[in-house]
């Protein structure tokens, strides 16, 4: 039986042909710290890894292997963390943890951008405004 990735909306599995494209799948760690990281790095509410779950190399950087040998392994203690989260299971920057100081962010970021776009934008001449060099002045 095949197995799957466990990440959020992978659908690599271990099969002749993603072996061909260079996907290696890797067991979660039996150290009990080290898995717990592997399982928040999910984002998968309520997962628990069992022996049978794998994560596809997709989900490590290229420093996170051990390529030296005939096997591809991992680096002692390395955490996946290269994943396509979609928003809701995105994380928050540090320090914006209500909904209220998210959206007083985003009022001022949108603030900013707004007098950022004031100092650089020519001003649009107004019907009252006096051109001189269209002005005919004869002395």
């Amino acid at each position: 039986m095949p197995e799957h990735c466990a990440a959020y909306s992978c659908s690599n599995r271990r099969t002749i042909a993603s072996r061909a494209r260079g996907i290696t799948f890797h067991k979660f760690p039996k150290d009990k710290d080290v898995r717990k990281k592997w399982e928040v790095a999910l984002r998968r509410e309520g997962f628990t890894a069992s022996v049978s779950s794998v994560l596809c190399s997709q989900h490590f950087k290229q420093g996170d292997f051990d390529r030296t040998g005939q096997i591809v392994r991992l680096r002692d203690g390395v955490i996946p963390s290269v994943f396509s989260f979609p928003v809701h299971l995105q994380r928050l920057e540090k320090g914006m943890a209500t909904s209220a100081s998210r959206r007083a962010e985003e009022i001022l970021a949108v603030a900013s951008q707004d007098s950022q776009e004031m100092a650089t934008s020519h001003p649009q001449p107004q019907p009252n405004d006096v051109n001189i060099s269209t002005l005919n002045i004869t002395s």
